[in-house]
């Protein structure tokens, strides 16, 4: 039986550097048709810098997929996307020089991923980083690579290492709020108890004199005792 190829295969990818530079790590996730975390791979840099991360990561994702297959990729660098649609067609016009005639910055990772990129069906999606209900594909890649970066050391499916931890960059979810808990049965009026100032009489027929305790009720104010016993 020949094996259908996928139509088009979900992944994400995303660098770390704590420190920037500081120890880093790169990380990429490839996603089954649910868009569940399925296969993914994640690798220490030693020292370096958020950008050489991002583009490292990417880097690995391309050479790591099929090229015959078209490939989502969702990043939250807006560095690493922009280097490699927006800015990469005028740096190789211009001999990999910026518009400054600067040399490119960490040239000879985006030389690779352009050449990994040429005749391939590739579509970028940038996602914001560190939500709480963020892109879960997103959320993958970055605790992977923040991982990388901390330990310096590999993971991946293939090496059967368990689901990376939580980044300690994104916000934990704010707890639930408890439902206000519902008055006792019969309760009417507010529970809260004052001096009476003038004498007066309750809804039950009976006076109350000034300085006595009273409450609020249905029909005013009375005995407190008799908040709960309007229509009584």
């Amino acid at each position: 039986m020949i094996e259908r190829m996928p139509e088009r295969v979900v992944a994400a990818c995303d660098g770390a550097s704590k420190g920037n530079p500081g120890p880093a790590g790169w990380a990429w996730v490839v996603a089954d048709a649910s868009e569940t975390p399925e296969r993914w791979e994640a690798g220490p840099l030693g020292k370096a810098t958020n950008n050489v991360a991002e583009l490292t990561a990417l880097e690995r994702l391309l050479a790591a997929t099929d090229p015959g297959v078209p490939l989502e990729i969702r990043m939250d660098s807006q560095y690493a996307m922009k280097a490699v649609t927006t800015w990469l067609p005028g740096w190789k016009r211009n001999g990999w020089k910026t518009s400054a005639g600067k040399p490119v910055a960490n040239q000879d990772l985006v030389v690779r991923i352009d050449e990994l990129l040429d005749g391939r069906s590739v579509e970028f999606r940038y996602v914001p980083a560190h939500q709480v209900d963020g892109d879960r594909l997103n959320d993958f890649a970055d605790r992977a690579a923040s991982q990388a970066a901390t330990v310096q050391e590999p993971a991946g499916s293939g090496l059967g290492s368990p689901e990376p931890p939580p980044s300690p960059d994104t916000p934990a979810k704010a707890p639930r709020s408890r439902p206000r808990t519902a008055r006792a049965a019969g309760s009417k009026g507010s529970a809260r108890t004052i001096k009476a100032k003038f004498p007066g009489r309750c809804q039950c027929g009976r006076s109350y004199a000034a300085g006595e305790p009273i409450a609020k009720n249905d029909s005013g104010w009375g005995h407190p005792e008799c908040r709960t016993g309007a229509g009584v």
